[in-house]
């Protein structure tokens, strides 16, 4: 019955709507929770260090993915997550309103990020259950995609509902309009409703003595619009005489000749805010200015200065000061508008927690009733506290004593060794003023190529590799796959050596390069599938998971301090050497040729 189960049931009608929902607790912890918190007026300094925090949950979870293998099914783990993310995001919106928010919330955020790392343990373990070789080679680009789609929904959409209750719950929003030309800015208030209590804008001065960011801050903060932030003890970075000499060494033996320094600097103008009439009933009104549409080369300074003011009887008056920046590379006129909301915002959080919270209610009961019981999804019999710790360290054990372990693992780690280095400066490369190396790329032309052209490449190339491995299975298309993640890297080493001004030939080259890094990563993760499977197979594939995790967070740590050493040009000569590493674990490893192709 179980078996005829798993046949009736299309995979489309539950892998969409499982992937979609792994995503989106781990965007509203690691994006939405940062968003929030600096709308309510937390201090950066305690976003950066509470938030930071709550990456803990992925990192650590392969530890506690055997107990997922030990107790019930895959499927149960899978649906009973989603009945607790749900209740935690419904006591997360309703916390947002109390006095003691920050601390109630981060609480719920815990929760909720153990809860969704213990549901990727079971979701993925249960794709591998519900799923043939065959099915898992043919899906994996459909599930990567639907989890990209939950990644744009929760940065985008669920951002923006909170901004249109924000606009629609207090004072008219307020619309700055920027003009930039090359020799002058130009600001211009184009606020629809001009009568009643609203906000004026005014161009200002900096005090000659102090730099203009140092200026601004100290004024929004004598005058109280935002909070004194204490400052951060920071060590100072003591560089060793062997670190120094090394450093000094590469850079003279493999580092690009220096080039001549521009001559562009930063245009700035400060904007001063001030409310038209004083509070009523002495409640104070929160201010919040952001970009809303426009040229993106036209920016607020966010960095260093807060973009949140209050407003109360006593500064209501006062310019509340914000900076805002033209990009230098910028060669034609243009304009951005920027607004400020200062409506109800904790009621703005609150509704677009009710709405994750409503969603998963609706995902888990559907998915009660529609995912298929597949027979190899059960629990261990006779679980005893004797057994428990005995198939806790077996679970450990037979993953690192499977045929090929130490390959594997050096698989896992080294695949990405190009990719893990270059997602770190591919956009400093795309901003860098040419004579720095760069494209001299506008911030607005860089969103433009990544994330339209990019994303679509990148989709494209998921989607035709699961379709690949599923008609001749992984150990056919390894190598095709291995050249596909490697070779399209070669478009930045021509990028920096030719740096093109024109738009359609960087597009076509990270086209190509996405589209490539999209059909090779399929490659990575049915590995990972196959690697995992036999015994226990949930669990070594949240390890596989964690040692992917370490290949990318280790080679990007020193990438930055890498190409500032030897320069563009050399660094994406060096990625491409790299890929050297890639070529040598895929020659060792051993795939059955089977694996994944169509079973008749």
């Amino acid at each position: 019955m179980e078996q005829k189960s798993k046949r009736s049931i299309n995979p489309w009608a539950w892998i969409p709507t499982l992937y979609f929902a792994e995503a989106l607790p781990y965007v509203a912890v690691m994006t939405i929770a940062v968003i929030m918190y600096k709308r309510l007026g937390i201090s950066n300094t305690d976003i950066a260090l509470y938030t930071g925090w709550l990456y803990l949950p992925w990192v650590i979870k392969p530890f506690w993915s055997p107990f997922v293998d030990l107790f019930k099914t895959k499927r149960w783990w899978t649906i009973t997550m989603q009945w607790i993310i749900a209740v935690s995001f419904a006591l997360l919106a309703f916390s947002i309103p109390t006095p003691f928010f920050f601390q109630l919330t981060l609480a719920v955020f815990w929760v909720i990020g153990f809860t969704s790392a213990t549901h990727d343990i079971a979701a993925d373990g249960y794709y591998m259950h519900a799923l043939d070789d065959h099915q898992q080679s043919f899906y994996v680009g459909i599930r990567s995609t639907f989890y990209r789609i939950a990644t744009v929904a929760g940065q985008g959409l669920l951002v923006i509902l909170a901004g249109v209750i924000e606009m629609n719950s207090g004072l008219e929003p307020a619309q700055l309009q920027v003009n930039a030309t090359q020799q002058a800015i130009s600001i211009k208030d184009i606020t629809e409703n001009q009568n009643g209590q609203r906000f004026l804008f005014t161009t200002a001065e900096a005090d000659s003595t102090l730099s203009m960011i140092d200026y601004v801050k100290q004024q929004n903060e004598v005058n109280g619009f935002v909070e004194k932030e204490q400052p951060q003890q920071q060590a100072a970075a003591q560089v060793t005489e062997e670190e120094s000499s090394f450093t000094k060494w590469l850079r003279e033996t493999f580092g690009e000749a220096p080039r001549k320094a521009s001559a562009l600097q930063s245009r700035q103008q400060i904007v001063g805010i001030t409310l038209s009439e004083q509070p009523k009933d002495d409640e104070p009104i929160i201010l919040n200015m952001a970009f809303k549409n426009g040229d993106q080369s036209i920016k607020m300074e966010q960095g260093k200065l807060s973009t949140r003011f209050q407003f109360t009887k006593d500064n209501w008056n006062k310019p509340a000061l914000i900076i805002i920046s033209v990009d230098p590379k910028l060669k034609e006129d243009t304009t951005a508008t920027f607004e400020g909301l200062s409506g109800n915002i904790p009621f703005a959080w609150l509704v677009v927690f009710v709405v994750l919270s409503v969603f998963f209610f609706l995902v888990a009961v559907y998915h009660q009733f529609i995912l298929p019981h597949p027979a190899s999804d059960h629990a261990t019999k006779d679980v005893s506290a004797k057994t428990i710790a005995s198939e806790f360290l077996r679970t450990f054990k037979t993953f690192f004593t499977k045929p090929q372990a130490l390959v594997a693992i050096l698989f896992m780690l080294l695949y990405r060794l190009p990719e893990a280095q270059l997602v770190k400066i591919i956009n400093p490369f795309m901003l860098d003023p040419v004579d720095k190396g760069g494209l001299g790329l506008t911030t607005g032309q860089v969103g433009v190529v990544y994330g339209t052209v990019g994303i679509i490449g990148l989709t494209i190339g998921g989607i035709l590799g699961g379709l690949a491995a599923a008609r001749g299975g992984l150990k056919r298309w390894l190598w095709p796959m291995v050249l596909a993640i490697t070779l399209p890297d070669l478009v930045y080493v021509y990028l920096s050596y030719v740096q093109p001004e024109g738009l359609g030939i960087i597009n076509a080259c990270i086209f190509i390069e996405q589209f490539g890094y999209g059909f090779g990563f399929t490659a990575y993760m049915l590995y990972l599938i196959y690697f995992s499977e036999g015994e226990h197979k949930t669990a070594h594939y949240a390890i596989c998971t964690g040692f992917m995790a370490l290949g990318m967070m280790l080679p990007g740590m020193m990438a930055g301090w890498l190409q500032e050493t030897i320069g563009y040009r050399h660094f994406f000569i060096w990625t491409i050497i790299c890929c050297a590493a890639t070529f040598l674990v895929c020659a060792f490893i051993k795939i059955d040729p089977n694996f994944g192709k169509k079973k008749s």
